[in-house]
């Protein structure tokens, strides 16, 4: 399954709406980048058979998508939880040691 269509599920959209789509674009990409910031390989970052990086985007995505989200704050802090661990994993981080 694509990626997006994985977001989509993952956030119970079940319309092909060309804006939501937009939007889960722009969120894709900007928790990539969030991940790159905080020191997540980008060839990881960008691997989207990896399934760690594709639970990160998910939970970025269902943090960020809407604003009449109760658990936003929860799953945010769950995304930074995973965010941060994969930083400092030796598989996935741009450190050199």
């Amino acid at each position: 399954m694509a990626l997006i269509d994985e977001v989509k599920v993952a956030n119970r959209i079940t319309t092909d709406d060309a804006g939501i789509s937009l939007e889960l674009d722009g969120l894709i990409e900007a928790a990539r980048l969030d991940l790159i910031i905080t020191g997540v390989d980008a060839i990881k970052a960008n691997d989207d058979t990896d399934a760690l990086i594709r639970r990160a985007i998910i939970l970025y995505t269902k943090a960020h998508f809407g604003y009449a989200n109760d658990d936003a704050e929860r799953l945010h802090l769950t995304y930074q939880f995973l965010r941060d661990k994969l930083s400092m994993d030796i598989d996935y981080s741009n450190e050199v040691v």
